[in-house]
C-alpha cells in the first residue's frame, strides 16, 4: 500500500501546505493551547474547522483496513448529506493531508479557493463516492508532491515512509447546523450533534475532551484550528 512521509502537527508547516495548494494567504492553521473557555477565546474567529491529532493503540489500531468498516462501505457511499465532503484514506501517513482537505472542502462557500492542485482535485471529485475520492487522491501527483515537500520541513526528524506512526488526524466541521467528525478510516461522517459557525470551536473542543478522557494518562494530543488571520476583514 502507498505510504507518505507523515505530516507534523505544526501550524506553520500545515499552513504552508494549504497555501501551496491554492488556499488564500489570509486562511491559516493555528494552535489551540487549551480546551477551557479562556484559552478557546484566544483563537481567532471565524473557525472553519478543528483538527485533532490523537494517539492510536500500538496493538494494530493503525491499520487502514478494518473488516467492520469494509462491511459498512456501501453505507458510506450512500451517505445522505450530499453537502458533506468525506473521503476514504488509502494512503498510510496521509491523515494530516486528508484532515486539511476535509477542512477546506467543506468550506468552499467561504474560502475563495484559488486555482491550483486542490481546486482541481475537488472539482474532479464533486460527483465521486467516499471510496472513489480516496482513490483519486492516490492519483493526484500535485498534492502528493506538495505533501512530500512540506512534510520534510517540520521541526522534528523526518521519519521514513515505512516507519509505523501511532498518531492520527481527524477534522471537525460544521455543515447545516451539525457537528461532523471526518476521518478517512471511518466509513461515514460521525454526527456529534448540533453546532453553528459561531460555536464550532467550543463544540469540537467538547468532543476533543471526550477523546482525552478515554486515555487520561496519555499526553500526546494536539488540537489545531483552521481560521482567518485577518478575521476583522470578514
Amino acid at each position: 500500500m502507498t505510504s507518505w512521509i507523515p505530516m507534523e502537527s505544526n501550524p506553520e508547516v500545515m499552513t504552508k501546505f494549504l497555501h501551496k495548494l491554492g488556499v488564500p494567504k489570509d486562511w491559516c492553521i493555528v494552535d489551540v493551547y487549551g480546551l477551557e473557555p479562556d484559552l478557546l477565546a484566544l483563537v481567532p474567529k471565524p473557525v472553519l474547522a478543528v483538527i485533532l491529532l490523537y494517539p492510536l493503540s500500538k496493538k494494530g489500531d493503525n491499520s487502514l483496513e478494518d473488516e467492520e468498516e469494509t462491511d459498512k462501505m456501501k453505507d458510506a457511499n450512500n451517505f445522505k448529506d450530499a453537502e458533506v465532503f468525506h473521503m476514504k484514506q488509502y494512503i498510510h501517513n496521509a491523515c494530516g493531508t486528508i484532515a486539511l482537505i476535509h477542512s477546506v472542502a467543506n468550506n468552499q462557500n467561504i474560502i475563495n479557493l484559488q486555482d491550483g492542485f486542490l481546486k482541481t482535485f475537488l472539482d474532479d471529485a464533486k460527483n465521486l463516492s467516499f471510496t472513489e475520492c480516496g482513490k483519486h487522491l492516490m492519483e493526484s501527483h500535485g498534492i502528493s508532491t506538495t505533501h512530500k515537500d512540506v512534510a520534510q520541513e517540520g521541526q522534528t526528524e523526518v521519519p521514513s515512509e515505512e516507519e509505523p506512526v501511532y498518531h492520527h488526524f481527524v477534522a471537525f466541521i460544521q455543515k447545516n447546523g451539525v457537528l461532523y467528525e471526518l476521518d478517512g478510516r471511518k466509513s461515514a461522517p460521525i454526527n456529534h450533534g448540533t453546532t453553528s459557525p459561531e460555536t464550532l470551536l467550543e463544540d469540537a473542543a467538547r468532543v476533543c475532551k471526550e477523546y482525552m478522557a478515554r486515555d487520561p494518562e496519555e499526553v500526546c494530543f494536539t488540537v489545531l484550528a483552521f481560521t482567518n488571520s485577518d478575521a476583522s476583514a470578514l
